[in-house]
């Protein structure tokens, strides 16, 4: 049901068709193209992921899960950019990340971080960009790669400022400049009219909204920076949509990335709550 056997499957590496048995590639060399005959069940089911949605739908279940472990502290009277709050406390257990959980062993909180936010304005910012800028993103690059790229870049974000010495941070706004910067280097790599024009056009967005971080309180800008960096160098390892289709290797990267993020909400909750 899961394992094809037989018959053919593609490469993951070059995306051309070999036996799903093969031991190596007829057309590149790779070994193993169709992994052992799980390549077409990955293919089927990182195929199947709107990257938008997912994002959206983890975020905004990771947020309610942080209100209700303190809601006293959530329903606290604050300012217009701390309504609905969650407590440190809260944060902490289901993963937020920086220098002082890094201090403690926490190394999966880079992965967890990316999907808490610290009031209703900052996750309803972060995902209004989300929304904006991964379907385009997903066009140029496809499914798999976004999902890549999103998660490289917020991880990326946050190991610069923990290793820069912020104490305690959270947010999708590292993953969010990762996109911008896919979206550069695609325009860059690109070129001719169409590129030149994606390029300003992220390019502007990414260096209005980081100015922007230094006008507004508590915005993590070496994040920013972090991320926007690590969806540049992202993008160009994983390549685009118009230079080679999606392989099966790109998928399941994804899917690694993924499993390592739903394992670190595991191994949070577990040392909070359990061991």
């Amino acid at each position: 049901m899961f394992r094809q056997r037989s018959g053919s499957s593609l490469c993951y590496a070059c995306g051309k068709l070999n036996r799903a048995d093969a031991a190596v590639c007829f057309y590149c060399g790779a070994r193993r193209p169709g992994l052992w005959g799980f390549g077409p069940v990955l293919g089927r089911v990182v195929g199947r992921l709107d990257t938008a949605r997912l994002v959206t739908i983890a975020c905004v279940v990771a947020y309610a899960a942080s209100l209700l472990l303190d809601l006293p502290a959530a329903l606290r009277p604050r300012g217009l950019f701390d309504i609905l709050a969650p407590g440190n406390g809260a944060l902490y257990a289901l993963g937020a990340t920086g220098a002082l959980p890094w201090a403690q062993g926490r190394w999966w909180t880079v992965f967890t971080a990316i999907y808490l936010h610290g009031s209703l304005l900052h996750i309803l910012f972060n995902l209004m960009w989300v929304r904006q800028l991964a379907p385009p993103a997903e066009e140029l690059f496809g499914r798999a790669r976004l999902a890549v790229i999103f998660i490289s870049a917020g991880v990326a974000g946050f190991v610069v400022s923990n290793a820069s010495g912020v104490l305690f941070t959270i947010g999708a706004s590292g993953a969010v400049f990762g996109l911008l910067g896919a979206l550069v280097r695609y325009g860059r790599s690109r070129g001719g009219a169409f590129g030149l024009a994606v390029f300003r056009q992220y390019g502007q967005w990414a260096l209005v909204i980081f100015v922007l971080g230094f006008l507004m309180p508590g915005v993590n800008n070496l994040a920013h920076a972090g991320g926007f960096v690590g969806g540049y160098l992202a993008a160009v390892v994983v390549g685009q949509g118009e230079e080679r289709a999606e392989s099966a290797l790109h998928r399941l990267a994804a899917l690694v990335l993924v499993a390592l993020t739903v394992l670190g909400f595991v191994l949070a909750l577990w040392t909070t709550f359990i061991r």
